[in-house]
């Protein structure tokens, strides 16, 4: 449960909030509301409009592609219609 006190916000033991795992990850604190909101990160639970997020949680694996498989794709698939 999250213990609004003078505008001071104060998480249960074990957790904490979207801000504190910014600064910990690195990360925007939007681009982690969303790894929550999608389910990526294991055992985040909503309570009311903030997040808990367990404090020993790993960050989740980046799926963006960065092989460079996919770096100009448009003019290869141009060249293979030429042919």
């Amino acid at each position: 449960m999250l213990f609004l006190f003078l505008g001071v916000i104060n998480m249960i033991e074990g957790y904490v909030t979207i801000n504190e795992m910014s600064k910990k990850w690195k990360l925007s604190p939007r681009a982690i509301q969303i790894m929550c909101s999608e389910g990526k990160i294991e055992g985040a639970t909503k309570f009311g409009r903030s997040w808990a997020i367990p404090s020993q949680v790993d960050r989740p694996k980046d799926g963006r592609v960065t092989t460079g498989e996919y770096r100009n794709w448009r003019t290869r698939r141009a060249k293979k219609r030429e042919k």
